[in-house]
């Protein structure tokens, strides 16, 4: 028996979110990797600007890329709009290009204008994305607490640890 891993394609996840202008931090797995680490992940987690103007935005990319309810076999009707993304704190979505989780406050995060102020920029392909520091990272993952962000704890300290050192890395 040969296991199949979910299609999954971050870049065109990320350009549907900044083609349609989203204000938006990249988190989780995916900005781990971003920031150097060797992890594995099959979803982008992002955090997202809770205005109106943005939520929109948001969810007219994820119509743009077939968001449905990860998980729910049942035919039950999700929106993808403004006012079922502003009553949400987590939501895990399945699209074409892949596994997505909108965090609105992620836990062990500063908060999204804070988090936003201290992210890097970052080219992903055409498109140039804000992913949370190091540090915000690290704080995210103490929280979570899971196996899984306690062995990317060790890696983003040892990337920190190297970005640190004078001269060349």
């Amino acid at each position: 028996m040969t296991a199949s891993w979910p299609d999954f394609d971050p870049g065109e996840l990320l350009s549907a979110l900044t083609g349609r202008g989203v204000d938006f931090v990249v988190v989780g797995g995916i900005g781990a990797v971003l920031l150097g680490s060797p992890r594995l992940t099959r979803d982008l987690d992002i955090t997202f600007a809770p205005d109106p103007l943005n939520l929109e935005s948001l969810g007219e990319a994820l119509v743009e890329l077939g968001a449905q309810l990860k998980g729910v076999e049942d035919d039950v009707p999700f929106v993808a709009d403004a006012a079922t993304l502003r009553r949400v704190q987590v939501l895990t979505l399945t699209t074409r290009a892949g596994e997505i989780d909108l965090l609105a406050e992620p836990e062990g995060g500063p908060g999204y204008q804070k988090l936003r102020k201290r992210a890097e920029r970052i080219n992903v392909g055409d498109v140039t994305v804000l992913v949370a520091s190091i540090e915000d990272l690290i704080s995210m993952k103490q929280a979570a607490g899971r196996p899984k962000d306690l062995a990317d704890l060790e890696e983003l300290e040892t990337i920190r640890r190297l970005r640190r050192r004078p001269g060349p890395c």
